[in-house]
């Protein structure tokens, strides 16, 4: 009989617009995903707010420690630092997560955890009682990230078919897959990632059995990449009733992909056996983008920043090219950093001669920036920007002056764009899928209720969930709760839940070889073809 107590699996941008119609009887294909029907019948689920900027790496890393961005320190893909004259970037990594993970406070107090394709676990946390093979990092570095070393070694020879190139992301095979949004490639980009998922299930399967943790935690992520590229073809309000012969293989191809999906799911519910309790949560939702938002544009127009001159040289015209807006740094005061952010950074100087606002006008400059973002209209004069954040209300915590001065939120939930294009804001050629606010929170075995749809919850919630299904207390300091609506009443009496010690400092990180920049340009151009970046 299996030791896990706890099986969490993480799908990467799911949503209940994909998941409710692919669990209900659908002409010519059945129900796509029996197995995660019954799931849903026999359980409990609730929407799942995600973190204010609904992103995978601040949300996953809010659901790794039950802080917000603000406590955790991370907040998007990329760590910027505006340094006056020019700003300068990184990718953000496991050590800049500021704030005790789930794995850390599990393994210091007795427990046994596996955690699987998760992002920011490379460099792999110091002080885990178990194992780590991290996601979201290139292939050449999987082996020296995986703790303990030793267990790649013996996936490698255990595993059939293990390939650590299928499991991490190959750039190059992805890259050529998105070179052309021809019909051919869009297909083949789906295809792709229906066996490295069945990598990564291989990998939780042989964990799950040779390991046996207390928990066990995988994540899927094609959802989130197939749904980038292929929204309109999953969306049942997009779905074409007359389709043509491509968009019938790109329906047919997310059918097989989910369905595959569903039995991977099965398969490891199953070995984990009836005494265990499973979550399932997404980092985010998804929906559809109709519009673009060109946010540098418009705050060029506006006066707030302005673009860097072209005299033709080389350096002007790599700069121009490059992923990240191209300035003039002396006369911009108000600027998106990266897409993936919809944030915008106002500067103010720190002394005297520095460029950008004086510290006594900043109220007053942002109270007009917000009014001047929220007057943008679409081409068919409804606001552009439904929302626009303020950091100190929704990032609280000491890296707030980390956060953009302001988060927008736009009327389709869609990522701006950072390029020097006219005009402002233009009408896709096509919807696509873009990331919204509410994912799933699902939970399903020994002790759950099986109730149906419940309130709603937020991410933070998540780990909270899973110290309590392990018998261990939550911290006091975990900005999420333990919903008491998802367990049956007899699991509460003899389980209550219980309030314990606060997490402790984070602990440091293991030296480890830092990837080169052409491995960190890889990630960029993986980010390109998602959408998170241009």
């Amino acid at each position: 009989m299996s030791k896990t107590s706890t099986l969490f699996i993480g799908l990467d941008g799911c949503t209940y617009t994909v998941l409710d119609h692919l669990t209900a009887e659908q002409p010519g294909v059945g129900v796509v995903m029996p197995f995660m029907k019954q799931l849903m019948e026999g359980g409990t689920r609730a929407k799942l707010r995600s973190t204010p900027n609904p992103l995978t790496p601040p949300a996953w890393t809010t659901m790794q420690t039950g802080r917000g961005p603000g406590v955790h320190g991370v907040f998007d893909f990329i760590r910027s630092e505006d340094h006056g004259g020019e700003v300068y970037w990184t990718l953000y990594d496991s050590r800049d997560i500021d704030a005790e993970t789930i794995w850390q406070i599990a393994s210091r107090q007795g427990k046994k955890v596996a955690c699987l394709n998760f992002p920011l676990t490379a460099p792999p946390p110091e002080n885990i009682n178990g194992c780590s093979v991290p996601g979201f990092i290139p292939a050449k570095h999987m082996r020296r990230n995986t703790h303990p070393r030793e267990l790649f070694e013996r996936m490698k020879q255990d595993i059939p078919g293990f390939d650590p190139k299928e499991l991490a992301w190959d750039f190059e095979s992805e890259k050529q897959a998105m070179e052309s949004l021809d019909e051919d490639a869009t297909e083949n980009w789906v295809r792709y990632h229906l066996p490295r998922e069945e990598q990564w299930y291989r990998v939780a399967d042989y964990v799950l059995r040779n390991e046996q943790p207390d928990l066990l935690a995988v994540m899927f992520d094609g959802v989130d990449k197939i749904q980038h590229q292929a929204w309109e073809f999953l969306d049942p309000a997009l779905l074409s009733e007359t389709p043509t012969p491509w968009q019938q293989r790109m329906r047919d191809v997310c059918v097989e992909y989910f369905r595959k999906l569903d039995g991977f799911i099965q398969s490891l519910v199953e070995t984990a056996g009836p005494e265990a309790r499973v979550f399932f949560c997404s980092d985010h939702g998804f929906t559809a983008q109709f519009d673009q938002l060109r946010i540098n544009t418009y705050l060029g127009d506006l006066g707030y920043l302005k673009w860097a001159e072209d005299d033709g040289s080389e350096q002007a015209k790599r700069r121009e090219a490059s992923d990240f807006a191209n300035l003039d740094w002396d006369q911009t005061l108000a600027y998106c950093r990266t897409p993936s952010s919809n944030g915008i950074h106002i500067r103010v100087a720190e002394k005297e001669g520095d460029p950008g606002i004086q510290p006594e006008e900043y109220e007053t400059f942002r109270d007009k920036l917000i009014e001047d973002l929220k007057a943008l209209k679409n081409p068919e004069g409804e606001p552009m920007i439904i929302d626009v954040l303020k950091r100190e209300d929704w990032f609280p915590g000491p890296y707030m002056k980390h956060a953009a001065d302001l988060t927008l939120v736009l009327h389709d939930h869609g990522f701006v764009s950072i390029r020097h294009r006219e005009p402002a804001v233009v009408k896709r050629d096509r919807p696509a899928g873009t990331h919204h606010p509410d994912g799933i929170l699902m939970a399903y075995g020994k002790g759950i209720a099986a109730k149906g749809m419940t309130p709603r919850r937020k991410i933070a919630d998540v780990p909270s969930m899973l110290l309590h299904s392990m018998g261990l207390p939550v911290p006091e300091d975990l900005e999420g709760k333990v919903p008491k609506p998802f367990y049956d009443r007899e699991w509460l009496s003899t389980n209550p839940i219980v309030v314990g010690a606060a997490t402790v400092a984070a602990a440091g990180q293991r030296d480890i070889e830092e990837m080169d920049e052409s491995e960190k340009q890889q990630i960029i151009e993986q980010l390109q073809m998602l959408g998170y970046m241009e």
